[in-house]
C-alpha cells in the first residue's frame, strides 16, 4: 500500500516572520563536544550543536516535537521495504556547493560504516539508491516503524567536500587519530562553523545564505564549556555569558530569585543508570580472582537493592531527579508504569544476597563516572560508592571528563559505569537496541558496554525492530523492558530535571532533549 505523508506545515516555525536587532548569543555548560565529526561519536551535546550547523532530511518541531521536513520536503512509502524522499531544491552548503542525492547516499553510508557511532540510527537500511537529483530511495531490510524518526540524526554532509578532505570515512571515536572533519565543518544549516578551540571556546557564524527563515535574531554564537559549577553560575551572575545550560541544584535557589535571570524548567527524556561488565571472566582491579562478580545476578540486584534512590533524588539531587526503574523516560514511546517498578532499597537483603552469592564480606571493583556529563554525575557516584559500603562492596570510584570518560567504556575498560541515555528517535527501540542488545552491526550493542547478553531479549529487540502493529510492538517493548529488570541488566536510577538558568531577557524554547534551538533564540 502507498502511503504518502504530506508536511503541509513544515518548517512553520522556522518561516515565521519577525526578527530583531543582530545579537551574539553566548552560552555554556559543563564539557565540550567530543568532535565536529558527524557521523563519530552519538553525543547528545554534540548532536544538539552539531544541528545548528548540519541539518539532517527530517527534524523536530521544537515546541511541539512533530516530524518535520528539514533538507528533505516529504516522504512516500513505496512500499513496504521502499521509502521515497524528494529533498529540498536550492540547497547549498557552506562552501557554496548544491546539495544534492549524491550526497544523500554518501551520508547515509557513510553513517553505516565500521568507524561510525551512529549504527543505532540506520539500522535496518539495506541500501540507499539515488532517483535523480532531487530524489533518493530507501530501502529496509524489512518493514521499519521509526526509520523517519532515525533520519533526524543523521546529518547531511558533502560528499566532494569530505573526499578532498579526506574524510570519506567518519572518524574512529575510540582512538585518538584526527580526521579533516573532526575540526572542520562544511554543512547547510543556518550557522557556521567559525572557529573551534576544543575545551576552550566554539564560535558560529549566521550563514548568509541559509535557505530557511530565522524565527530569532542571533547572528553570533558562542560557546565555552566551563567545568567548574562554581565558574559557570559566576559567569552568568556577572554577565559573562547569556544562559548555563546546567547550573548545579545548589545554585538554584538563588539564580531563582535574582532580578536578571530566570530559571526554565523541564523533564527530559534521559534516564541516568549503571552499566555492570557482565562479560569479562575477572574483573582488572577487583580483589576477586578467576571470576567476575557482576556476572551474577544475585550480586548485581544486591548493588542495586543497596542503592536509596530517594535519598539521591532529594539530597544529591535536590528535586532534579525522578527515580526510576527502567531504562526510557515517560516521554518515551514503550514507556509503561509495569516496568517502571523498582526493586525495593533493602539493605539487609542486599547483604544476604551478597552472601548466596558468596561474598559476604564483599568485594572490591572498579567504578567509573564521568564529572562533567550529566546533573551532579561525581556526586551522585560518591553517594553511591558510600551505599555500596554498606553492603561491603569497595567501589574504586574514579572520575574522568566527558572527552575521555565515553571513549574509556566504549573501550570496555570500566566495571561499573555511569551512563544516561537520552531518546533522540522518542521510541523505546533506541534504547533497547544500543544499551541491552547484544553486540552486532547497525548499531546493535552500540552502548552495551557491560556486554550483557541474553538471546530472550536479542529476539525480543528483532521484533520490535519489524513490527508495525503498534499495539503489538508496544506490548513487545513492555517484555523487553521487564527482562531487563528481572535480569538486572543495568540499574536504573532517575530521569533527569533539567533546569536552564537564563537571563531575563533571552527568550528560548526549553526542549525536552536538552538541545537548544539556535533559530528561535532572541536576544531583546
Amino acid at each position: 500500500m502507498i502511503h504518502r505523508i504530506a508536511f503541509a506545515a513544515a518548517l512553520a516555525a522556522c518561516t515565521a516572520a519577525g526578527s530583531a536587532s543582530a545579537a551574539t548569543f553566548k552560552w555554556a555548560s559543563a564539557s565540550d563536544i567530543p568532535t565536529w565529526d558527524v557521523h563519530s561519536q552519538n553525543n547528545a551535546l554534540g548532536n544538539g550543536v552539531h544541528a545548528a550547523v548540519y541539518e539532517s532530511l527530517f527534524y523536530y518541531n521544537s515546541r511541539t516535537f512533530a516530524l518535520e521536513p528539514m533538507l528533505a520536503t516529504g516522504s512516500k512509502q513505496v512500499s513496504p521495504t521502499q521509502v521515497r524522499i524528494s529533498l529540498r531544491p536550492n540547497v547549498k552548503f557552506h562552501d557554496g556547493a548544491a546539495f544534492n542525492a549524491d550526497d544523500v547516499v554518501f551520508s547515509l553510508n557513510r553513517a553505516m560504516a565500521k568507524t561510525s557511532n551512529y549504527g543505532v540510527y540506520t539500522q535496518g537500511i539495506d541500501r540507499v539508491v539515488k532517483v535523480d537529483d532531487l530524489t533518493v530511495d530507501i530501502f529496509t531490510k524489512a518493514p521499519n516503524p521509526v526509520l523517519l524518526r532515525q533520519l533526524t540524526e543523521l546529518r547531511m554532509m558533502d560528499r566532494d567536500w569530505s573526499e578532498k578532505n579526506k574524510s570519506v570515512e567518519p572518524k574512529d571515536a575510540k582512538t585518538k587519530d584526527e580526521n579533516f572533519a573532526h575540526r572542520n565543518a562544511n554543512g547547510t544549516g543556518p550557522y557556521v562553523l567559525k572557529s573551534w578551540e576544543q575545551d576552550v571556546k566554539l564560535v558560529l557564524a549566521k550563514n548568509p545564505n541559509w535557505w530557511g527563515k530565522m524565527e530569532g535574531n542571533v547572528t553570533e554564537v558562542v560557546y565555552t564549556p566551563i567545568k567548574s559549577e562554581a565558574t559557570r553560575v559566576a559567569a552568568l551572575l556577572s554577565g559573562e555569558v547569556d544562559m548555563v545550560l546546567d547550573p548545579s541544584p545548589a545554585d538554584l535557589p538563588r539564580l531563582r530569585n535574582a532580578s536578571n535571570l530566570k530559571v526554565l524548567d523541564g523533564a527530559e527524556n534521559r534516564t541516568i543508570f549503571f552499566g555492570m561488565d557482565q562479560f569479562r571472566d575477572e574483573l582488572p582491579g577487583s580483589n576477586i580472582k578467576g571470576k567476575n562478580p557482576l556476572k551474577d545476578l544475585k550480586v548485581r540486584r544486591a548493588l542495586y537493592q543497596a542503592i536509596d534512590v530517594q535519598a539521591i533524588a532529594k539530597t544529591t539531587m535536590r528535586g532534579l531527579a525522578q527515580p526510576t526503574g527502567t531504562l526510557i523516560a515517560p516521554q518515551v514511546n514503550g514507556w509503561t508504569k509495569r516496568a517502571d517498578v523498582r526493586w525495593p532499597y533493602d539493605v539487609e537483603a542486599a547483604k544476604k544476597l551478597l552472601a548466596d552469592a558468596g561474598y559476604a564480606q564483599g568485594f572490591e571493583v572498579d567504578f567509573a563516572c564521568p564529572n562533567n556529563r550529566y546533573i551532579n554525575d561525581e556526586e551522585i557516584c560518591q553517594a553511591v560508592a558510600a551505599m555500596w559500603a554498606k553492603i561491603g562492596v569497595k567501589a574504586k570510584l574514579r572520575t574522568l571528563p566527558l572527552t575521555t570518560y565515553f571513549p574509556m567504556i566504549q573501550r570496555y575498560e570500566a566495571s561499573i559505569y555511569m551512563l544516561g541515555w537520552g531518546v533522540p528517535t522518542f521510541d523505546a527501540l533506541y534504547s533497547l537496541q544500543s544499551l541491552v542488545r547484544s553486540l552486532g552491526a547497525q548499531g546493535d550493542g552500540n552502548y552495551n558496554v557491560g556486554r550483557y547478553s541474553n538471546p530472550q531479549m536479542d529476539a525480543l529487540v528483532e521484533r520490535i525492530k519489524k513490527e508495525v502493529d503498534q499495539k503489538n510492538r508496544n506490548d513487545l517493548i513492555e517484555q523487553a523492558l521487564l527482562l531487563s529488570h528481572q535480569d538486572v541488566s543495568h540499574i536504573p536510577l532517575h530521569n533527569q530535571v533539567i533546569p536552564w538558568a537564563v537571563k531575563k531577557n533571552i527568550d528560548m524554547v526549553h526542549r525536552a532533549d536538552n538541545r537548544i534551538e539556535m533559530r528561535l533564540v532572541k536576544v531583546n
